[in-house]
């Protein structure tokens, strides 16, 4: 079980009694996990910081606030001002148009309301941790994340304008299911009616949208994440790509992005069904795994792995190509390598 800080329970007794009303001792102890005694400690606490609580006794008695009376607009555990903290940071690596002002806004209003030695701790989380995130392809405004994230809350049918990557204009109406940030950009994920089928979406291409008096069912199942994946993964690009990789599932998913590709499972290992623009890059993700793998088409992914193996030899042994290939030749006719395949 969980170990909790005196002071996250004080605050959840608060908490409790300002969005329940009143209370018996019995339920308030049952949620806290915590005996009788206990809990009347920290109601004790909670009189001490200035916060009037009425106690009832008998069956029918219990704990509440003083009528009237509201808690001032934030108060915060060190854990709930810690994960704020930290949200602000990340909204800073997100493409979130004017973050970086609203986040400072944010971080000011928090610091308003903290005790000293809290305020300390939070700027300290500031200045000193840094995040890690791809770099965003950011909308030129918040408005569509805005509007398409509250029409997929109420369920409600949009109209969107948005621009392919050739800058080509459409005009459609969409079921916004949910949204999802993945490798620096947003998407919205849903029914397209235009083309009848689930489609993804980035915010940064949409011109317009407007949200319409039409509401949808949403599948209770759909997993965002999982179906931009899947998405991005079998968008048709100029290569179809098929590797046999020898190793375990569980192995292949730690070691690979989803985006990757799709994996199917075969008689020899797992096969990856991909589509890729660029067969360098794609080698390049392939010559990483920590596994052994057989290229099974196109034939130029074999020749793009070929060249990404002699540039990586070539910086190894800090010599020219000639001088790499002549070295292998000498290992191969010495017998070394005989056994090993380069592809």
């Amino acid at each position: 079980m969980r170990t909790y800080r005196p002071t996250t329970r004080v605050l959840t007794v608060l908490e409790l009694l300002q969005s329940n009303g009143r209370m018996s001792g019995a339920e308030l102890a049952a949620r806290l996990e915590v005996d009788g005694r206990t809990l009347r400690r920290y109601i004790v606490m909670l009189e001490e910081l200035g916060i009037p609580i009425t106690a009832e006794r008998g069956r029918h008695g219990g704990y509440a606030l003083v009528a009237g009376y509201k808690l001032p607009p934030m108060i915060f555990s060190d854990d709930e001002a810690l994960a704020l903290s930290i949200g602000l940071l990340a909204a800073r690596k997100l493409g979130l148009a004017e973050a970086a002002p609203a986040v400072a806004s944010a971080q000011a209003k928090l610091e308003r309301v903290m005790p000293p030695g809290l305020e300390k701790r939070i700027r300290a989380v500031h200045e000193t941790v840094k995040l890690d995130l791809p770099q965003p392809n950011a909308p030129g405004n918040n408005d569509a994340l805005a509007s398409l994230s509250s029409a997929a809350q109420m369920r409600q049918r949009v109209y969107m304008q948005y621009a392919s990557a050739s800058n080509e204009l459409t005009e459609r109406e969409l079921d916004p299911y949910a949204l999802a940030y993945q490798n620096g950009s947003w998407y919205v994920l849903g029914l397209c009616h235009l083309r009848q089928d689930l489609r993804s979406f980035r915010l940064d291409r949409i011109a317009r949208v407007s949200v319409l008096h039409r509401h949808f069912e949403r599948p209770a199942d759909f997993d965002a994440l999982a179906h931009l994946n899947f998405s991005i993964a079998t968008m048709p690009r100029a290569f179809t790509i098929r590797v046999l990789l020898r190793s375990d599932l569980k192995t292949i998913k730690e070691e690979m992005f989803e985006w990757l590709g799709v994996l199917e499972a075969g008689d020899d290992g797992v096969i990856l069904h991909s589509q890729a623009g660029d067969l360098h890059w794609y080698a390049r993700e392939l010559a990483r795994l920590p596994f052994s793998f057989e290229i099974q088409h196109p034939p130029e992914l074999r020749a793009a792995l070929q060249q990404c193996a002699m540039h990586l030899l070539e910086m190894a042994q800090g010599g020219t190509t000639k001088t790499v290939v002549r070295n292998l030749k000498k290992s191969v006719g010495s017998g070394k390598f005989s056994k090993q395949k380069l592809v």
